[in-house]
């Protein structure tokens, strides 16, 4: 396995985190990025610090029908299904292409399960590619074998996930959690990291449903969904700050991130990297406009490390 290049740290932006060095802080979330090659006509992917695929299981999925995807006044809303071409053609056409085409861009590779072994499965078929810097374990997915609760919100299922995905590789380890999780999302965060977690993502998507009052149905075919946008920020937000609180380990913030003083709210509240979604869908520019954004904050501010700025927030006492 041969570790990605990247070019030495251009500061004020450049980070380095559990061990890795990104270009700038900005990360293109899981779920919209696909496996970059989707993004090369339309986003310079050199501008930004990395990219999180999308998921990938053991098995291939077609995901949910359409409709699948609807915009509303806070955001957007979608129930995708984690559709993707399984772990066999994800290994042989899609993961290896980042590290190829744009080796100074970080890869995480999300992946998700019905079942606690499926996790180390992914892990394991695919952890002797070059070209992937890191996982990126998506536990907001229902446990099958529990009836569909999360595995997130199932402390030994969580445990037993973490465990054997750790198992598998050497490489750092990213848990995603879920906004559903509230104030116990402190608690979570311990037990993901005592399990063997290096670095955790924050916020996944929140379920919501948006109606079509003319057809009094929902929009989605599926019915409910995830949302995300503007609407989530200031959830993901508070997360990020309550497992600051919690745990010590770098934090990547997600959720509603669409200008810089938007990613900047996460890096006060704890997290070293963040991750742009909806906006990026909404035009492709977004990223690398968060970061120009980013770096002109620091030069107004005088500051010449953005890592310097991470966990500042001066809460009320």
């Amino acid at each position: 396995m041969t570790p990605q290049v990247v070019a030495p740290l251009a500061k004020p932006l450049g980070v380095v985190c559990i061990g890795l060095a990104f270009r700038n802080p900005v990360l293109l979330a899981s779920g919209t990025a696909g496996f970059g090659a989707e993004l090369d006509d339309v986003m310079d992917l050199s501008a930004i610090g990395g990219l999180c695929t999308k998921a990938v299981s053991v098995t291939p999925r077609k995901g949910n029908p359409a409709l699948r995807v609807s915009e509303f006044a806070g955001g957007m809303i979608n129930a995708v299904g984690l559709a993707n071409p399984g772990l066999e053609a994800a290994r042989r056409d899609d993961v290896p292409y980042m590290g190829r085409a744009h080796p100074g861009t970080r890869v995480l590779v999300n992946v998700v399960g019905s079942l606690i072994e499926e996790y180390a499965e992914v892990v394991a078929g695919l952890d002797d590619l070059d070209g992937i810097d890191a996982f990126e374990l998506n536990v907001s997915c229902p446990n099958v074998k529990k009836g569909g609760l999360e595995f997130g919100a199932d402390p030994v299922a969580l445990t037993a996930l973490i465990r054997g995905a750790r198992e598998a590789t050497k490489r750092p380890l990213f848990v995603k959690l879920s906004p559903t999780l509230g104030a116990a999302i402190g608690e979570t965060a311990q037990r993901a990291v005592d399990a063997g977690i290096d670095a955790i993502t924050l916020v996944n998507t929140l379920p919501g449903m948006v109606i079509d009052v003319e057809q009094r149905k929902p929009k989605l075919s599926f019915g409910s969904g995830g949302v995300s946008g503007p609407a989530l920020l200031p959830i993901g937000v508070l997360a990020t700050w309550r497992v600051r609180q919690a745990v010590k380990v770098p934090l990547v913030g997600l959720g509603g991130i669409s200008t810089g003083r938007d990613a900047l709210q996460y890096m006060i509240a704890g997290a070293s990297l963040v991750g742009v979604g909806t906006a990026s869908l909404r035009d492709p520019r977004a990223p690398a406009r968060i970061v120009r954004e980013m770096s002109a904050w620091c030069e107004r501010h005088n500051i010449a490390d953005i890592a310097s700025v991470v966990g500042t927030l001066n809460y009320p006492k």
